[in-house]
């Protein structure tokens, strides 16, 4: 007696693991690639002049050093900065037209620290802004977050509780997991030929 493989269970298992493959060599023959070639890009933009703070966001202008006017601060607030603490976030007024300019004025670890700030001229550094959308309003809201200028240091005209200075950019806070999503699904493509390899062997005669 000879074991018969069941058809249709087969067809759907093999394509479900060529499809783990597929994705796989998607990550590291393209994905990877990619990223490699924009981080070497972000690398060099602290190096290069300085700009006028962007309308826009551009991911491609992260870490470049830019300068900007705040007319009127709208709201200041403290967003998480893990072991810095808490970010000083500020949604400025810059009277043009577009999305305006959020500036980060330093840290603090006093999460009920007031910031007071009226505004004026910052310059430093194009990073993120936080993310203020939950975990499942970012699955379905594919808008483009606005950049952030991060100042150097605080603004002179800042009141309240005594502010850190920003860090410098840093490549490394931009994540680069593209070689391990390879790996692992080409690792789920193993484990579904394995079990049902085994699943199929321990089928009757």
């Amino acid at each position: 007696m000879t074991r018969r493989i069941p058809v249709i269970p087969t067809i759907l298992v093999t394509l479900t693991i060529a499809a783990m493959i597929g994705l796989g060599l998607w990550q590291f023959l393209d994905r990877l690639p990619k990223k490699e070639t924009f981080l070497a890009q972000l690398a060099a933009n602290p190096a290069k002049p300085p700009m006028a703070f962007p309308r826009f966001s551009d991911e491609t202008l992260l870490f470049r050093r830019a300068s900007g006017l705040c007319l009127q601060p709208s709201d200041i607030k403290l967003a998480g900065a893990g072991k810095a603490g808490f970010r000083a976030i500020a949604e400025c007024r810059t009277g043009a037209e577009g999305p305006g300019m959020i500036v980060q004025l330093g840290t603090t670890r006093d999460p009920m620290a007031k910031i007071a700030w009226t505004g004026g001229e910052v310059s430093g550094y194009i990073s993120h802004a936080p993310d203020g959308r939950s975990l499942i309003g970012s699955l379905f809201d594919h808008t483009p977050q606005r950049p952030m200028l991060v100042a150097a240091t605080p603004p002179s005209n800042v009141t309240g509780p005594g502010l850190n200075p920003n860090g410098k950019p840093d490549i490394a806070s931009v994540p680069n997991n593209h070689l391990a999503y390879a790996g692992q699904w080409f690792f789920f493509a193993a484990i579904a030929a394995i079990i049902y390899t085994l699943a199929l062997r321990r089928r009757p005669r």
